[in-house]
């Protein structure tokens, strides 16, 4: 699988070759069509494992024994941090995109292991709506794809960001930059507006 999910980030789909993959894992190219079924069943295979592990890691977090703020400043961290470390789940990210998601629509196992996180992330927005320190204008689901997002772009793009910038972006200074500043963007965005209890 290890085999697998590197040369499906290198490579794609379209460009993995099986017979390659198997015989980085010092397996027989037979052996993995026994497993898997075919070069799709592979790929989807990977797909799930990289995403197992984000959510696996998701669920350490305990978000529900801290406060809401720093629940919510813990987990803007911890995608970032995770992407940060793990460019190969970027990489197969962006070859199923191109793919218009067709394996992932596959897999109920993928569909369903992403409830849990936001239930996670609804229970904290619900925690910090009751606490006052969160306003009620956002929805689980929307938060997550926004706290995804920002740190998504800035490492899928890492490269072309920096050269059009003119800085490296991908030094340790400046991704302690942009650490920082996801997780401030993230929690201002969810601070009640004291005009709006006025009004």
């Amino acid at each position: 699988m290890t085999a697998a999910v590197v040369q499906f980030a290198r490579k794609g789909f379209a460009g993995a070759r099986v017979d390659e993959i198997a015989a980085a894992a010092g397996v027989n190219k037979q052996l993995v069509y026994h497993y898997f079924g075919s070069k799709q069943g592979l790929y989807l295979a990977a797909l799930e494992s990289v995403y197992v592990e984000i959510r696996e890691k998701e669920r350490q977090l305990s978000l529900g024994e801290l406060g809401p703020t720093q629940a919510m400043a813990q987990l803007v961290g911890f995608s970032f941090d995770y992407l940060a470390e793990h460019p190969e789940f970027i990489a197969l990210l962006g070859d199923e995109n191109r793919n218009k998601g067709a394996h992932v629509l596959d897999s109920d196992k993928l569909r369903k292991m992403h409830t849990p996180v936001i239930d996670m992330v609804n229970a904290t927005l619900k925690r910090g709506v009751q606490e006052g320190v969160f306003c009620d204008d956002f929805d689980a689901i929307n938060l997550y794809i926004t706290i995804a997002g920002i740190s998504y772009f800035f490492f899928s793009n890492n490269h072309t960001l920096s050269a059009i910038f003119g800085r490296k972006l991908g030094s340790r200074a400046a991704l302690a930059q942009r650490r920082r500043h996801v997780i401030a963007f993230t929690l201002h965005a969810l601070r009640p507006d004291p005009g709006a209890r006025q009004r």
